[in-house]
């Protein structure tokens, strides 16, 4: 089992696509534990219900309920078994807390965590007198990093004075995807959990009739401690447009497959007021009808 692993909107469920799409012939089971809803690209859908989507490759993707204990032990359950579990763990996780529960089960071989990070916005994270002992801690915790969307020598320095663990560049390359699937031999020392602030999150699914130009440039002045916002919305002539919002990099693209619509926001409680945040989206809504 592997956990994937990294600060939110650093790339995990991108990611996570990757292996599922990739030519290794495993059967895979991913178990997703994040605020969102699961964003499996839509080449890879066979069916889905309330709570597990089947994949076109034969692997499965499900929604880890609160309980992990019980989510590994329905793949254990499952036959034929799985070939490699990976669990994307929250971007606001403690990835140790997994490990430490799946070196509990006997009949599973633990094989590390894969720490991403946001090239683009891990430095102002670090330094964050509030996030920055958590997205650290996330470093300091992974058996492989991989630095996504900016890599530099002076961020794989900065990495390297917080972990050993081997740190790569290039998160879609084959080279990567072997190394997650083939189990590689876990260097960190786990029996310490880490401690993370309080997050809180916000959701909407008033999103109907949303006018993408207006909406980003909404976005460009959301309330602040609003850090990350992902989902998807439509606009009045059906489209439906995937949103994905990280601290200043804001995408808007469009989504295949609009599916259950919703918008979350997450942001450290203090820092966000959902009062705030609620009258922010009902002005975007008020000025798109």
């Amino acid at each position: 089992m592997s956990v994937i692993s990294g600060y939110l909107g650093a790339g995990k469920t991108t990611f996570i696509n990757q292996l599922l799409a990739g030519d290794h012939g495993l059967s895979l089971m991913v178990l997703v534990n994040d605020f969102g809803a699961v964003n499996i690209d839509a080449a890879l859908l066979a069916s889905k219900d309330d709570d597990t989507i089947a994949l076109t490759n034969g692997c499965v993707c499900c929604t880890m309920g609160s309980d992990l204990y019980l989510a590994l032990g329905d793949a254990l359950d499952r036959r034929p078994r799985p070939d490699h579990l990976i669990v994307e763990a929250s971007g606001v996780a403690d990835p140790s807390r997994i490990a430490n529960a799946a070196r509990a089960e006997p009949d599973m071989r633990y094989a590390g965590i894969v720490t991403l990070v946001d090239g683009q916005e891990f430095d102002g994270l670090a330094h964050d007198p509030l996030i920055g002992p958590q997205v650290r801690d996330q470093v300091a915790r992974a058996d492989l990093v991989v630095m996504t969307k900016q890599v530099s020598d002076k961020l794989e320095t900065r990495l390297n004075e917080l972990t050993n663990a081997p740190i790569l560049r290039n998160p879609d390359s084959a080279a990567v995807l072997e190394l997650v699937l083939s189990d590689p031999v876990p260097a960190t020392a786990l029996d310490r959990v880490g401690t993370h602030p309080d997050y809180t999150s916000w959701i909407s699914e008033k999103l109907t009739n949303i006018d993408k130009a207006a909406l980003h440039q909404a976005l460009t002045r959301r309330p602040p401690g609003l850090f990350r916002v992902k989902g998807c919305v439509v606009d009045s002539a059906g489209a439906a447009w995937g949103v994905q919002v990280v601290g200043q990099n804001i995408e808007i693209t469009p989504a295949n497959d609009a599916g259950a619509l919703a918008l979350v926001g997450i942001g450290l409680r203090g820092r966000v007021d959902l009062a705030e945040v609620e009258a922010w989206w009902a002005s975007v809504i008020k000025s798109d009808h």
